[in-house]
């Protein structure tokens, strides 16, 4: 099942489905039908598989006639970022590639890390598809991108075992992890990559069950229709369940939190020579089975 958030004809944005071209109004839908369903994908996403388990029942009990009234043209409604995370928790240096351009262009080890890299971006960090990515002059010269896949957090996880780590899994979206690489602190990277816009989101949610397990997935990155990115998420260092097990262990992943779990190689600071995001440039990271999430560069000056 892919969810969406979206809008159209300036409503507040609410629960969908993304079926095709459509997108299926299930917050709409539920309300005709007599079901009982959270109206947004957070709260959604908190009840547990039951309310999975009643929204796939509530549209496999549709007609065809019905779904089509309660739909929309996927080109007709404006996606917004899927949530707002509780955390958002990165991962640094998780492909070997990566590893190697970041001790040339970013003065990190070139030795494999041996455990995760983590580092956190807040909240007001995240914007939705087709949202500017603000680049303000006056705090960077160096702004960059990373393609990663992100998995949502599905149920409460402390202290878990890599071998029950799928369990807390609800699905996959896509976070592209923008950095300000001279905004770095005494080796510091939250205010690089916190700021405001920098964690551009979605443009849905899959849920875990639709994607094969564990997700081999290709992934791109093209800034201008140029690709600057191209692995497979294959090739991370550090699996997911390893990621869920190392996190958990000592901070409670809850549900609707998001770990990006890095980037591959490709980046700007590491091309020869350096290449940074500008006002009027366009970003579209691919991940297979989840869509392109793309957004424009404006100057928030």
């Amino acid at each position: 099942m892919r969810l969406a958030t979206f809008s159209d004809d300036d409503e507040r944005p609410r629960l969908g489905v993304q079926q095709e071209r459509l997108i299926v109004d299930l917050a709409a839908l539920t309300a005709h039908e007599g079901a009982a369903l959270p109206g947004d994908l957070l709260s959604f996403i908190g009840s547990g598989p039951k309310a999975l388990d009643a929204a796939r029942s509530l549209l496999e009990g549709c007609t065809p006639d019905t779904l089509r009234r309660f739909a929309r043209p996927r080109d007709e409604v404006t996606l917004h970022a899927p949530f707002r995370p509780g955390k958002i928790i990165g991962v640094g240096l998780n492909y070997v590639e990566h590893v190697a351009e970041s001790s040339r262009s970013l003065d990190t080890k070139d030795s494999l890390p041996s455990r995760p890299v983590l580092f956190s971006k807040p909240a007001t960090a995240v914007t939705g598809p087709g949202q500017p990515i603000w680049h303000n002059g006056n705090l960077t010269a160096q702004l960059d991108w990373e393609c990663e896949l992100a998995v949502v957090i599905g149920s409460t996880a402390r202290r878990v075992r890599e071998e029950d780590a799928w369990n807390h899994v609800f699905g996959y979206s896509i976070l592209n992890d923008i950095s300000a690489r001279d905004q770095r602190r005494s080796g510091q990277w939250f205010f690089s990559k916190g700021q405001d816009s920098y964690a551009p989101f979605g443009p849905v949610v899959v849920t875990r069950a639709a994607v094969p397990c564990p997700p081999e997935l290709d992934m791109s990155l093209r800034v201008n229709g140029e690709v600057k990115q191209k692995s497979n998420t294959r090739h991370m260092l550090f699996k997911i369940p390893q990621l869920i097990a190392d996190i958990s262990s000592g901070m409670t992943l809850e549900p609707g939190d998001v770990i990006a779990t890095g980037s591959p190689s490709g980046v700007g600071a590491g091309l020869t020579p350096p290449q940074f995001l500008r006002p009027g440039d366009l970003v579209e990271a691919t991940i297979a089975s989840v869509g392109t999430l793309a957004n424009p560069v404006a100057d928030a000056r």
